[in-house]
């Protein structure tokens, strides 16, 4: 790998060429108080931050950033912030899935359209780094991931509560009428205690891990809690790390390799981590041109023990984790099953960024000997109910359910399970099976976390907290119990559950990896000729370029325009 000389980087076309047009770009440089010596000759380093208000778990990346540009300037670059759109999913409706591909577009034409030798990535909640990587991916410059980090444990009446896990628990238990309105508001009040991402195993930590796991991140990045004052020190030493790649033309397509993305997906697996790292992961690989699909992902998880013992899947939190030797400590107990030599951003190999890191709790982190689970947390269903492929976590499912049969309960879309949810008629008992329509990435649209579907209140209140439910959507990484998502082909587009009839037997098999409907053939082609979509939803704008364009979840969800077999698109002319 050449090491690049000044009159070699990207920015030199804009600023150090004599002509009219670097003249305006140097002025205007100049305009925002800085001289010629600040930026001459020196990568230009863009900082894409996804701070907003309206993302409270990106709300301490404002100041991020600083500590960013800290790193940079002390490398001898240049740094210049860029705000991006923030895909929180706390705020965001229908879902910030729906966004995900929108911010990527965003980072592959900031970075294509401005004077950038390379890229920070600034992001955290759920949909964020998955973006980022995505733009990343397209445009190849020197890039490097800022995680957001875990927020605090969250206490309640003596009870460590984790964001989101322990909100579906307690709502069950008010609905259920076991705690009341002081309680709830308690709760509300002692879960969130700082700035920062879910502080469970839940799809902000998953890809936090996975971005570390397949090299995009410093060592240890992934698992520092966000108010730590470690965080602020990491985010500047990633200010030096990227100028250092700009120099060494260290870009994206040199880390994640076949080998890199397998080694995060084989981290997410032994973490229990979130479902949703399953349509990100597929989209990445797209990006990155790799042959990664369902099959490889379910096997990869076969092959993988569950060795994080966090919520849901576990017992413990983020912070614990991070005290119990962080994510350099898995990745090295996991050692054994990774590929070691694969390249990172800080022109390590992932072997010598975790070699020596001690794990302090093999309660928190289990031995490879002595796993959670004998397979890792994730498992890909086939069947003529989802012939493309469906995904349950049934690592935080209920045993006895894991094989199950029984009839089905059929939702049209999400208003009318919650018209009828709490029906105290609603014709169901605990072996019914749950069937949610309308919420994959049409139907929903953007395929939103409807997929832990709420237990019916009648069954709440006799005892029940799990039963097999099924649907097109996805399910937060925090959800927990007998859940099947991403059901493919989507309802919208007629797939098998749009065929499902209230009464339906189900068979779900999940040691035998399947989902079937027990209808015949003839019926099932009946069905099918007497079935007509709906309308898709939005008719103009974003939404509407969405509907023509998103793949389904077993191509992860993204544009199919700009998978890297789409091409890559030239860099702008400078006129």
């Amino acid at each position: 790998m050449s090491v690049k000389l000044p009159k070699d980087l990207r920015s030199f076309r804009w600023y150090g060429v004599d002509d009219l047009r670097s003249f305006g770009h140097r002025s205007r440089t100049k305009q925002i108080g800085y001289s010629v010596e600040d930026f001459a000759g020196k990568p230009v380093i863009g900082i894409i931050n996804t701070w907003s208000e309206a993302n409270p778990c990106h709300i301490h990346l404002r100041q991020r950033a600083e500590e960013v540009k800290r790193g940079v300037w002390q490398a001898g670059g240049f740094p210049i912030e860029i705000p991006a759109l923030s895909p929180g999913e706390t705020m965001m409706k229908p879902t910030s899935m729906l966004y995900r591909n929108l911010l990527a577009m965003e980072v592959e034409e900031l970075a294509r359209a401005n004077p950038l030798d390379g890229l920070v990535l600034l992001g955290g909640c759920d949909k964020a780094i998955p973006a980022l990587l995505m733009g990343a991916a397209s445009m190849d410059l020197p890039s490097i991931v800022v995680p957001a980090g875990p927020m605090l444990r969250g206490h309640w009446r003596g009870d460590v509560l984790g964001a989101g896990s322990d909100v579906w628990k307690y709502w069950d238990e008010r609905r259920a009428g076991k705690i009341g309105a002081t309680e709830w508001g308690e709760i509300e009040d002692g879960i969130a205690r700082s700035f920062g991402t879910c502080m469970t195993m839940g799809t902000a930590s998953t890809m936090a891990f996975a971005a570390e796991a397949m090299g995009m991140t410093l060592p240890g990045a992934a698992a520092i809690p966000a108010p730590d004052s470690s965080h602020a020190r990491m985010a500047s030493a990633s200010g030096r790390c990227i100028v250092d790649m700009v120099w060494q033309d260290r870009k994206p397509s040199d880390i994640v390799t076949l080998a890199a993305l397998e080694n995060a997906v084989r981290t997410v697996m032994a973490c229990g981590g979130s479902t949703n790292a399953i349509v990100h992961f597929l989209a990445l690989a797209g990006r990155f041109g790799l042959p990664v699909d369902l099959a490889r992902l379910d096997a990869i998880s076969r092959e993988t023990p569950l060795i994080l013992n966090l919520r849901p899947s576990g017992k413990y939190l983020m912070e614990d984790l991070y005290y119990a030797g962080g994510s350099r400590a898995v990745l090295n107990r996991l050692g054994p099953l990774l590929a070691l030599d694969a390249i990172t951003v800080n022109g390590n190999s992932l072997g010598a960024n975790v070699a020596g890191a001690e794990v302090l709790s093999d309660d928190v982190v289990k031995p490879l000997d002595q796993p959670m689970l004998a397979e890792g947390g994730l498992a890909v269903l086939t069947g003529n109910l989802a012939p493309q492929g469906a995904v349950i976590k049934h690592n935080s499912a209920s045993a006895h359910l894991l094989t199950h049969t029984g009839p089905a309960l059929v939702f049209e879309d999400y208003n009318d399970m919650s018209a009828r949810i709490d029906d105290p008629d609603l014709d169901v008992t605990a072996d019914s099976v749950l069937v949610l329509r309308q919420a994959g990435p049409l139907g929903g649209p953007g395929m939103p976390e409807w997929g832990m579907l709420p237990m019916p209140k009648k069954l709440l209140q006799q005892g029940v907290r799990d039963m097999v439910r099924l649907s097109d959507a996805r399910m937060s990484g925090t959800s927990y119990g007998t859940c099947v998502l991403h059901i493919t082909p989507e309802s919208q587009l007629g797939g098998p559950l749009a065929l499902v009839q209230t009464g339906d037997l189900i068979k779900l098999d999940v040691p035998a990896r399947h989902l079937d409907l027990l209808v015949s053939e003839e019926e099932l082609t009946a069905r099918r000729a007497a079935w007509t979509p709906r309308e898709i939803i939005y008719p103009r704008g974003y939404g509407m370029l969405y509907a023509q364009h998103v793949t389904q979840a077993d191509k992860g969800c993204d544009f199919d325009f700009l998978e890297r077999t789409a091409g890559k698109v030239p860099e702008p002319e400078i006129h």
